[in-house]
């Protein structure tokens, strides 16, 4: 069921970027029925296509249907959590765009563990066979299980599943919690034995509003490098674009997402759906793995930059809370390249980007990539502009012209930053140096948001919905005031 577009009163809350409570709601209701339109619109295709599919892949995709359904009946909230997590969006768009045949099949095995996932967090009663493609089980938003194996057997026993390789004996068997919440305090399960088109929302190489990262690896070869317990990937930290192999001797081991500080969201370095195929920017990023030191670094920068937000604007420190759900770090292209962010409008949620320099950075990029994900939960709600003409425009915060849906984008971002500037410059109990930043930051994006309104409201791309929102824009960038002066 879709949700009803968001009435005139909340349409123009939503065009002054503040967060409102209403509006979480509304977006998380709108993401929610679009996963269910995708998730009915692959089974389709993979019917329409059947005769193009490998030998048993219909099958195994019916099979992870029904114990999707299965799940759903048993613990309807926990599947729709699932489903609506960043990388099953990535994983939808790569299935929904995969052409028939081999590439098509790849994208499909993945079903089966995400129907596992499901299984495991509605606590079902288990006794099968998934398909675990490059010998890795990924399971989203828990973390990553390698096998060794192209299948495993998975059976519940008592409060916990058994996880078999195929052609492994039960001295290399692995036994995972059935509540999830437990699967995040299991470092290393190692040899347990006996135990038991998708695009970025934002453009690429805008320094203030950077472009979205990619890994040209194949993305059903989840496993990534550099995780120090497992022999196999010895170099953490490394761009994931290498195939680390596996040896069907090594035991299994799993790797936990890590959970941020203050929250529910996650650092998610594993899930092989996390940034898309191929890559996006010029040059493209690659996902990385984090490893324990920098994943650790990852923790405190979240948490510094969230008390940094609180201290600021306590509204926008919960909206980043309700709103972003995983951080995803990518590599930096080159040497030297600045601080690098984006939102995929497959994946809305979750923030790819470059490790910021400090908590002023991070809460920066936390609250540019949540207003992209909200503007376009509401233009999929109610369209604010159309295809139109490929006009392209000059923007302050770009060297090349944008078209007007880039245009948008980037001033509604960037007013919400002025707005937070504006905030932290006027404030004496901040810390000197971040009302420095943003009262410099303030003079410098004020000027050029207000540019990028008159554009907007200049267009004839926009709807007359697309125009009412710029206005309540424009108002909200003139209650803003004159430039605050940087205080020293």
């Amino acid at each position: 069921m879709t949700p009803a577009p968001p009435s005139a009163a909340l349409l123009g809350l939503f065009a002054r970027t503040r967060p409102t409570r209403d509006g979480a709601a509304l977006l998380r209701s709108a993401l929610h029925a679009r996963r269910l339109v995708l998730l009915k619109a692959l089974l389709v295709r993979v019917r329409r296509h059947r005769a193009e599919l490998g030998d048993g892949v219909e099958e195994r995709f019916e099979a992870a249907w029904h114990l999707l359904e299965r799940a759903e009946r048993r613990a309807p909230a926990a599947v729709r959590d699932l489903l609506d997590y960043p990388t099953t969006g990535g994983w939808l768009a790569a299935a929904l765009t995969a052409p028939p045949g081999p590439e098509l099949d790849a994208r499909l095995a993945h079903f089966d563990a995400l129907a596992l996932t499901a299984a495991l967090r509605a606590g079902c009663a288990l006794d099968l066979t998934v398909a675990t493609p490059h010998g890795t089980l990924s399971l989203t938003g828990l973390g990553r299980l390698l096998t060794g194996a192209d299948r495993a057997a998975v059976r519940t026993e008592g409060h916990h599943a058994r996880i078999t390789p195929e052609g492994a004996g039960p001295d290399r068997a692995v036994l995972l919690p059935r509540d999830p919440g437990d699967l995040d305090d299991l470092d290393d399960l190692g040899d347990l034995g006996d135990l038991g088109d998708p695009r970025a929302l934002n453009d690429p190489g805008d320094p203030g509003d950077p472009g979205d990262p990619g890994d040209p690896r194949d993305p059903d070869d989840p496993r990534g490098p550099g995780d120090p317990r497992v022999p196999l990937h010895p170099h953490p930290g490394r761009p994931a674009d290498a195939d680390p192999g596996r040896s069907p001797a090594a035991a299994p081991h799993w790797s936990p997402l890590l959970r941020l500080p203050g929250g529910a969201a996650v650092l998610d370095d594993l899930d092989p759906y996390r940034v898309p195929r191929g890559g996006i920017g010029t040059p493209p990023r690659t996902g990385v793995e984090a490893g324990p030191a920098g994943r650790a670094v990852w923790a405190e920068r979240w948490r510094a930059a969230l008390r940094l937000l609180d201290a600021t604007d306590p509204g926008r420190a919960e909206e980043v809370r309700r709103l972003v759900r995983v951080l995803v770090p990518v590599a930096h292209a080159d040497r030297g390249t600045g601080l690098f962010g984006a939102t995929l409008r497959a994946a809305p949620g979750a923030v790819l980007a470059t490790l910021p320099d400090g908590p002023r950075e991070m809460a920066e990029v936390l609250v540019h990539e949540t207003q992209h994900t909200k503007l376009a939960a509401v233009h999929e709600l109610v369209p604010l502009y159309t295809a139109g003409p490929a006009t392209v425009h000059k923007v302050g915060w770009r060297t090349d012209a944008r078209p007007i849906a880039g245009v948008l984008q980037g001033a509604y971002a960037h007013l919400a930053l002025t707005d937070l500037w504006r905030r932290a410059a006027r404030s004496s109990g901040l810390p000197a140096p971040w009302r420095t930043r943003a009262g410099q930051q303030f003079e410098r994006f004020h000027h050029q948001v207000g540019r990028a309104l008159s554009v907007l409201l200049e267009s004839d791309e926009l709807t007359n919905t697309g125009r009412e929102f710029a206005r309540h824009m424009r108002q909200h960038h003139a209650r803003l005031g004159a430039t605050p002066r940087a205080l020293r």
